[in-house]
């Protein structure tokens, strides 16, 4: 096991230790998680299902489904942008393109 995978593995267990007990725990966890080490990574989904008594799929499907929770490293910057109606309504189709063509 290598530093990097300890220190994974130490910022998952923590993150159960310190919200695992609340009620619906998934969410606050995994957000634990990727607020400690940037992302989520692939080997976090087994010690946090088998902590919070979930399936693996459970766990990965939450993952997977909210667009915040990221299963691998950020880059240097994240951009957000909006994508709702309003917000292409005010231009943000041109942003988006502004932003790719640079």
């Amino acid at each position: 096991m290598t530093s990097a995978d300890t220190a994974e593995l130490q910022a998952v267990e923590a993150a159960i230790a310190r919200h695992g007990q609340e009620p619906g725990p998934l969410i606050v966890v995994l957000h634990a998680v990727q607020d400690a080490l940037g992302y989520i990574p692939e080997t976090a989904i087994r010690p946090i299902a088998e902590a919070l008594n979930l399936s693996r799929a459970e766990v990965h499907g939450v993952i997977t489904f909210y667009h915040y929770f990221r299963q691998t490293p950020p880059g240097r910057k994240t951009i957000h942008l909006c994508r709702a109606e309003s917000c292409q309504a005010m231009g943000s189709d041109a942003l988006e393109a502004h932003a790719k063509s640079t």
